[in-house]
């Protein structure tokens, strides 16, 4: 079933593509801009995808030359914003900031989407990727990922990992370092990283893998014990934590990312001119260097690249939704 599932959104992302290279008559390309491009974002303001969408989004409007207005529509994991933009007119004049949420997990882990989030939406450009670290408990016994994974396997049930939540980033992390050691470590989920953390650091909770900008600082100033970072290479801002890959789990990588979708049918001048504003954006020094500076590190790329970025992540998540047994009405 889920491979079937794959295999249509990946020919849907194959259809969308061939709208994107066709030729496109409509009118609306032409002067694109002509008046102010609306950036939905499906979190709450002040979240991370809500500072880093306002981070750019001054920059991207000079890049078009017209105002970029930041609109948060939050709810369902995303969902609400996402469905938005997905009904949205395919003009370019409303993008959806999309995460490995959006676009990855929720595929898999919501039984009712009232969208498709592969089908109804045009990869435009990925925006960075986001680097998360494997923190313990300071007092945990393990210094390192084989040093971690020994101690679950002699002491099976014992070791617990907190996330922001069921079903987030941090909770199909955990799920996937979980399945790919071959331990019984024990899923503690909270309603926000904020109060994991806090219990991780009263030793409640002995492990998470969180986001960068939360994990880092932490580890910096001893409140945690920062063991590993969880993208494929390792990260640029702290090239002193091995990867999890390399330092006794290889293979591993689950990295949070983000983009810019527009509504399925957008014509492909129109797709063209924003990929551009957006790699001239994420050129820029500064905008690079605050990206940076809060754990997010520049990726943009092509549409087409973009298309099987999301399709390999949709497949990823997939099966660590499935291993986690998480659904969400």
């Amino acid at each position: 079933m889920i491979r079937r599932t794959l295999t249509t959104a990946l020919r849907a992302l194959a259809a969308a593509l061939l709208a994107v290279l066709a030729p496109a008559g409509s009118a609306v390309a032409q002067d694109f801009p002509d008046r102010p491009v609306h950036l939905v974002v499906p979190f709450p303001p002040g979240g991370g995808a809500d500072i880093l969408a306002r981070t750019v989004a001054p920059r991207l409007a000079q890049s078009l030359g017209k105002p970029v207005v930041v609109e948060n529509r939050p709810g369902a994991g995303g969902n609400v914003g996402a469905e938005y933009v997905a009904r949205a007119a395919a003009d370019g004049y409303t993008l959806l900031y999309g995460t490995n949420g959006t676009h990855g997990i929720n595929a898999s882990l919501y039984r009712n989407l009232r969208h498709d989030p592969l089908r109804d939406f045009i990869p435009v450009s990925r925006m960075t990727t986001i680097a998360a670290m494997l923190i313990v408990n300071p007092k945990f016994p393990a210094g390192t990922v084989g040093e971690l994974i020994a101690y679950a396997k002699d002491n099976p049930g014992k070791v617990n990992f907190a996330s922001a939540g069921n079903g987030t980033t941090s909770h199909l992390a955990g799920e996937l370092f979980k399945t790919m050691a071959g331990i019984d470590i024990v899923h503690v989920p909270y309603r926000g990283g904020a109060l994991a953390v806090t219990d991780l650091m009263a030793g409640q909770v002995q492990m998470m893998i969180d986001v960068m900008p939360n994990a880092l600082p932490l580890a910096r100033d001893g409140r945690a014990r920062g063991i590993a970072v969880s993208t494929a290479t390792r990260y640029p801002g702290a090239p002193e934590y091995p990867t999890i890959a390399e330092s006794g789990l290889p293979g591993f990588e689950a990295s949070a990312w983000d983009g810019i979708f527009v509504p399925a049918g957008t014509p492909a001048p129109v797709v063209g001119r924003l990929n551009a504003a957006i790699r001239e954006t994420l050129d820029d020094p500064q905008i690079a260097e605050a990206l940076r500076a809060r754990g997010a590190q520049p990726m943009p790329n092509s549409p087409e690249a973009f298309a099987r970025h999301v399709a390999d992540s949709a497949e990823k998540w997939a099966r660590a939704v499935r291993a986690s047994g998480a659904k969400i009405d």
